[in-house]
């Protein structure tokens, strides 16, 4: 058996997770990421193609319960092709069965669509037979499952009201940024699914699972000493952000800054990290709209640093506003690349204007 480099790019709902669950338990090297449609994609196929370019190694391209419009299954295949004329091996998979890819699939041999079947179960057949998958006994039956809810079968009762608490506890479990903290989101999630198909087996288990959930997310977060949901996932995230120095400081006028994206809940976790790591003078969070909220600790004014960023305001320790023309993004670094950009043309308009806590 020889290991394969996979880079397997999912859909963000149960059946796309559930592909890379599958695919967990495969013995190759496999570098997962998540998209949904519009935008993202491209986003994340460039992510895979960076990451791809940098080594010599070979690689599979795995894309799982996400269809390809024509122009992006125009440029993948070309950037395969590029990389194979200078001698790589790259290899493109796509497995789906959203109808709506069958230009793309009538052009290109490597989209594989079948309709008839979720894309879990289509990725569980295919590997089975090309990626020596270690079938566990649970496997077959939670296969079945995410098939019976994510093509709405209701006629396989059990399956389909079993299928629909994995499916909420999918769509609802949203305490970790997706962008900002990509590969622990994914691995919380599969986590939880793991966890899920132990209750197959349980009288009621639909029922047994959705009185489960809270207990199963406040496990995953708990360190030592029980307390809420919350507390317990501000606590997880804080460590995380601590974890992210080097890549997530920024520097304001001599302030130092924390830039994150997307993680939400300022006030708690921004609280938080500031009470945690007290060399930081304030923290910033950005979401995907371009809203900035702005949390200090009596070390700096962030009502005037959002005044002077983008016209906000608030109060000495939290603020907020909006970035004018703030395109979304599904990468930390070119979120990073505008505030900086944003940072030094407001530096260099402002000058070097000190500034104290307001009273």
């Amino acid at each position: 058996m020889n290991s394969k480099n996979i880079y397997h790019l999912s859909h963000t709902d149960l059946d796309g997770y559930s592909c890379q669950l599958v695919m967990s338990y495969t013995p190759h090297n496999i570098k997962s990421f998540n998209a949904n449609y519009g935008a993202e994609v491209r986003s994340r196929l460039d992510e895979i193609m960076d990451a791809i370019k940098s080594n010599t190694e070979s690689a599979t391209i795995l894309i799982t319960d996400l269809n390809l419009t024509m122009d992006e299954a125009r440029w993948l295949d070309r950037e395969v092709n590029m990389l194979r004329e200078k001698g790589r091996e790259i290899q493109i998979t796509l497995l789906d069965h959203h109808g709506s890819g069958q230009e793309s699939a009538n052009k290109f041999g490597w989209y594989f669509l079948d309709t008839t079947r979720s894309a879990t179960k289509i990725t569980y057949d295919y590997a089975k037979e090309n990626f020596e998958l270690h079938e566990e006994e649970w496997m077959e039956k939670y296969v079945n499952i995410v098939n019976a809810v994510d093509l709405w079968k209701q006629e396989e009762v059990f399956n389909f009201e079993f299928g629909k608490v994995c499916m909420r506890l999918i769509s609802e479990t949203r305490e970790l940024s997706r962008v900002t903290f990509g590969d622990d989101d994914r691995f919380y999630k599969i986590s939880l699914l793991k966890q899920a198909v132990e209750f197959i087996s349980h009288e009621k288990a639909n029922i047994a699972l959705d009185d489960a959930i809270h207990k199963m997310k406040k496990e995953f977060f708990k360190a030592e000493q029980d307390d809420t949901l919350d507390n317990l996932s501000t606590a997880y995230i804080v460590d995380l952000l601590g974890q992210k120095f080097a890549q997530m400081t920024i520097y304001y006028k001599g302030y130092k800054g924390f830039l994150s994206y997307g993680v939400g809940n300022t006030s708690i976790v921004g609280n938080g990290f500031l009470t945690k790591f007290d060399e930081y003078d304030f923290i910033v969070d950005v979401s995907s709209r371009g809203t900035m909220s702005f949390r200090a600790n009596n070390k700096v004014s962030v009502s005037q640093i959002s005044k002077e960023w983008v016209d906000g305001g608030g109060h000495p320790n939290a603020a907020g506003g909006r970035i004018i023309g703030f395109k979304e993004q599904y990468r930390y670094d070119k979120v990073k690349e505008q505030i900086l950009k944003l940072i030094a043309d407001k530096e260099a308009v402002a000058g070097d204007l000190e500034y104290k806590k307001e009273s």
